[in-house]
């Protein structure tokens, strides 16, 4: 059984590749902390294309997706960006769901996918 996991810490890996499944784990803006929504769902956006890039996957090849926001009333401007995002008939199983606060204040989204390799 091969296991492979890219960017380890103390505490989690940013991805885990088993058995041709990329396992990202939940992605925050690092780079627009404290920004608008949309902002941030670019930046984590961004980051899910490079870490699947990384792991000979793709957003084609996504399964599925959970999202947190921190308000609800942000869903359509997370809509807007992730709607321009994702592929045109490649569109994965997903959850949005509402936590009232993420790592960091900060933080307004917050995306985890399961992709194919």
């Amino acid at each position: 059984m091969s296991i492979t996991r890219m960017h380890t810490g103390p505490r989690m890996s940013q991805a885990v590749i088993h058995n041709q499944t990329v396992y990202l784990a939940g992605q925050v803006a690092m780079d627009a902390r404290g920004g608008s929504v949309t902002e941030q769902t670019k930046d984590v956006l961004s980051k899910i294309d490079a870490l699947l890039a990384e792991a000979n996957s793709d957003k084609t090849k996504i399964l599925s997706a959970t999202i947190w926001l921190t308000d609800m009333s942000t869903f359509a401007e997370m809509n807007a960006v992730w709607d321009a995002w994702v592929a045109e008939g490649n569109t994965p199983a997903r959850a949005t769901v509402v936590s009232p606060q993420l790592a960091s204040p900060d933080f307004h989204i917050e995306i985890a996918v399961v992709a194919a390799q």
